[in-house]
């Protein structure tokens, strides 16, 4: 008797959490519609959910934000204080509260989003079931849960070594003279992954750094916004024409392509609006290839958590023409070990670093003001 392969396979259990009953049906279909997953319940609420997480394990969460009695938000903070381990992947709307919102579920422990759409006819359309999939698997497969393991450095504390770093590079010369830039990419676990970056970095970085993370529209800038509330360094949504400077981070508008060109001899960046590559959009592949023509002397090129491999081409294209410096995350603290991997793969990665080391070495390779 022959066995289907298929049919040993173990379906992930998916836990489905949302007060809409059509928006639980039609997610439902689509996780039972893929033999990878199987939803093996239900809750309506906040409250129902938390009985029966207490009670059960799942493999994944998927998880709404407006709810009665107890919302996603809620649950998310009763789930770290009751140390229960769960992978979440949020369903979020892209209004300015839903983003912001977004970005507090994300620092709660949720690994992924996905953006529900208004339109009922796209949302079951097959690219919204392609991405809700794509995401699921992500979020199932993460190294990572809500709970972190690691102990919490105090924003007093991480200023306090940040500074100590800074007068010690201060006292070293260059390896490398002229203009510099840190261009960073980033996918599923990104936006977390940021937070043990960004803040980190002194407001005299001697470059300007840009980042590439996989969102939509909108909420990018609750992104930037999050990041610039926790930092020293100035962060911002890059805008078309702004003229790159040293000490800023720029964060890709989501559903448009980030690039850099020279306008009156300076870099200035601009969007265009090329269909998603590797699936996405921004795609960090054109942020990457863009600077191969700028003024830039060495380009430190860091690639973070996430799923795929974007930012891969870009930067084997970009080494063809200008000196960079590659640092990527290493698998261990990579919450999904796609997009680091891929660049590791090419033979050009310089350093392969923890999440909390990676602030330090983009120091030591641009300097300091």
């Amino acid at each position: 008797m022959t066995i289907n392969s298929n049919a040993l396979k173990i379906k992930k259990k998916i836990l489905v959490i949302d007060d809409s009953a059509l928006m639980r049906r039609v997610m439902c279909d689509i996780i039972n519609s893929d033999e990878r997953f199987q939803v093996v319940e239900q809750a309506f609420d906040g409250q129902a959910a938390y009985e029966l997480l207490k009670k059960n394990q799942y493999d994944g969460v998927v998880l709404d934000v407006n709810m009665p009695k107890m919302n996603g938000i809620q649950l998310l903070r009763a789930l770290q204080k009751e140390k229960i381990r769960v992978r979440v992947m949020m369903a979020s709307t892209d209004t300015r509260d839903g983003a912001a919102v977004t970005m507090e579920a994300l620092d709660l422990g949720a690994i992924d989003f996905i953006e529900k759409p208004v339109n009922i006819v796209y949302l079951k359309s097959s690219g919204f079931k392609d991405k809700f999939l794509d995401t699921l698997q992500a979020v199932v497969t993460s190294r990572q849960t809500n709970i972190i393991a690691t102990p919490v450095v105090t924003r007093e504390k991480q200023e306090e070594n940040t500074q100590k770093l800074v007068n010690i590079v201060r006292k070293t010369k260059p390896v490398v003279t002229g203009q510099k830039i840190v261009a960073l990419a980033c996918s599923t676990g990104g936006p977390k992954a940021l937070q043990s970056v960004v803040p980190r970095l002194p407001a005299e970085l001697a470059a300007p750094v840009l980042i590439v993370q996989h969102m939509p529209k909108g909420f990018t800038q609750s992104l930037a916004e999050r990041l610039d509330s926790l930092s020293k360094i100035k962060v911002k949504e890059a805008a078309e024409g702004d003229v790159l400077e040293n000490g800023v981070v720029y964060i890709s508008m989501g559903g448009k392509h980030m690039n850099v060109a020279t306008k009156g001899g300076r870099p200035t960046i601009t969007y265009t609006d090329e269909p998603p590559r590797e699936g996405v959009k921004p795609c960090a592949n054109y942020m990457y290839e863009s600077l191969k023509t700028s003024n830039y002397a060495q380009i430190v090129c860091v690639v973070l958590t996430g799923m795929g491999a974007d930012g891969t081409k870009g930067i084997v294209n970009l080494e063809t023409s200008k000196k960079i410096h590659v640092i990527a995350q290493d698998e261990a603290s990579s919450t999904v070990y796609g997009m680091p991997k891929a660049i590791a793969a090419t033979g050009l990665v310089n350093q392969v670093v923890a999440l909390d080391d990676v602030a330090q070495e983009i120091i030591m390779n641009v300097g300091v003001r």
